[in-house]
């Protein structure tokens, strides 16, 4: 049984790595929140259909993030090689069919989710340069999977941090046309974003040739494509990769509903999103370290101890999100300041913020159990439990957000009712469910 600091100790660089990768997302909004409103609207749904196809890419590398930590936790550690650099070749052949796909297909996709043509114009620039990134980001969630995997996480924080301080620097040059550079906008914003998945996909090479005992985990032979292999990360990584591509499909669904209520509602809604995407940092890495502690611990015989080890994990992550939220609550106007300095807007953020703050409670126990059941190799069950949540969320999405039109606070108690489906059913799979001895 993993003690406390066993736990933190895988968890605190994925947090870190997190927090730093995130600087992202909130450079980004809090830029172009101060070039208008189209423009932040625009980078919220052009982000939201990127990460749409990213997903596909990170559910893969999940699928292979198990077999490394299942493998890891026998000590069979040349094994864990090939799961690597075959899963890498599959992910950037995907990233190359992908990249094409979506170039061609952008302009007619984005005006089929989009009705306002000043947002079209601008997701289009946007997304257009964004996609580029699908090159270095589906091999960077790889390395990434790797590394949890073997539960060397120290190196993601180092990673993140890299490519943080390079997206924030040229963010800035870029989007306002500082340091000698161009005055791009949005698409400096996106190419910012590009260059900044370049330069940790060069750091995870580095790293991994200079610190890493090559011979130990097989990764010093890259052999032909083995098709075989791959067939075997895709019977458990194909489940990840439809849930988690479901998951950021009806989260756009979510965009596409406030789209239609205005400008002023899609631009709350993507200041409240980049908060809620902060918060959700302590909660994903801790679910991160369940999925990989429970492998890791199944795959060294201790599968009696799983539930006790997510009731552990669970208890630290809400411990952690009341102390978040608690901040949101104490200082709203100060947190959401940081995303735009207009003041009819700070207002109208602070009662979904609330909502969102009421729902992180929930879901600061409920990724943790859910993550916890694809860490036992049932990610087919993961799967079912997803869609079945995800139903209920598009149901009510669409009555809410496009029948009804409801204010954005009213919008976001969708995710109350998401996560208290997850938790209620995770809790259920998890005591009545045969799977203790799921083969992998």
């Amino acid at each position: 049984m993993y003690t406390n600091k066993e736990i933190w100790r895988v968890t605190y660089p994925i947090f870190l790595g997190l927090l730093a990768q995130n600087v992202i997302n909130v450079t980004d909004t809090a830029f172009l929140g101060r070039v208008g409103e189209v423009a932040l609207g625009a980078a919220a749904m052009g982000g939201l259909l990127y990460i749409c196809v990213y997903t596909i890419a990170f559910g893969f590398s999940v699928g292979s993030q198990i077999l490394i930590a299942r493998r890891n936790g026998e000590g069979n550690y040349r094994a864990v090689g090939p799961i690597m650099w075959q899963g890498t070749a599959f992910s950037f052949g995907m990233a190359v069919c992908l990249l094409i796909l979506m170039y061609f297909s952008a302009a007619p996709l984005i005006r089929l989710l989009i009705t306002s043509d000043s947002i079209y114009e601008a997701t289009y620039e946007f997304f257009t340069w964004r996609i580029w990134g699908f090159l270095f980001a589906f091999v960077n969630v790889m390395f990434r999977g790797l590394y949890i995997g073997i539960t060397r996480t120290k190196v993601l924080t180092m990673n993140a941090v890299v490519m943080a301080l390079v997206n924030v620097i040229l963010d800035y040059a870029l989007v306002f046309g500082e340091l000698g550079l161009p005055e791009m906008g949005v698409r400096g914003a996106a190419l910012a974003s590009v260059i900044a998945e370049a330069s940790s996909l060069l750091f995870f090479l580095l790293y991994t040739y200079y610190k890493v005992d090559l011979k130990k985990y097989g990764l010093n032979r890259f052999g032909q494509f083995d098709l075989s292999m791959v067939l075997r990360i895709l019977r458990i990584s194909c489940f990840t990769m439809v849930q988690y591509f479901l998951a950021m499909a009806i989260w756009f669904v979510f965009f596409m509903a406030l789209e239609r209520l205005g400008q002023r509602q899609l631009a709350v809604a993507n200041i409240v999103r980049s908060v809620y995407v902060v918060l959700l940092i302590p909660v994903q890495a801790l679910s991160t370290t369940a999925n990989t502690l429970v492998s890791n611990l199944i795959g060294a015989g201790g599968s009696s101890g799983v539930v006790t080890l997510l009731h552990k994990i669970s208890r630290m992550s809400f411990l952690i999100m009341v102390v978040c939220v608690g901040l949101c609550v104490a200082f709203p106007g100060s947190i959401l300041s940081v995303y735009t300095n207009e003041e009819a807007l700070l207002v109208e953020s602070v009662s979904a913020l609330y909502v969102v703050c009421g729902a992180m409670l929930i879901a600061s126990l409920a990724n943790v159990y859910f993550n916890g059941i694809s860490g036992t190799g049932n990610t087919q069950a993961a799967l079912v439990l997803e869609v079945f949540v995800q139903v209920f969320y598009a149901l009510y999405i669409i009555v809410v957000g496009m029948v009804i039109q409801a204010p954005v606070d009213v919008c976001f108690t969708t995710e109350v009712i998401y996560y208290v489906l997850m938790l209620g059913s995770s809790l259920i799979y998890l005591k009545k469910a045969k799977w203790q001895n799921k083969k992998i």
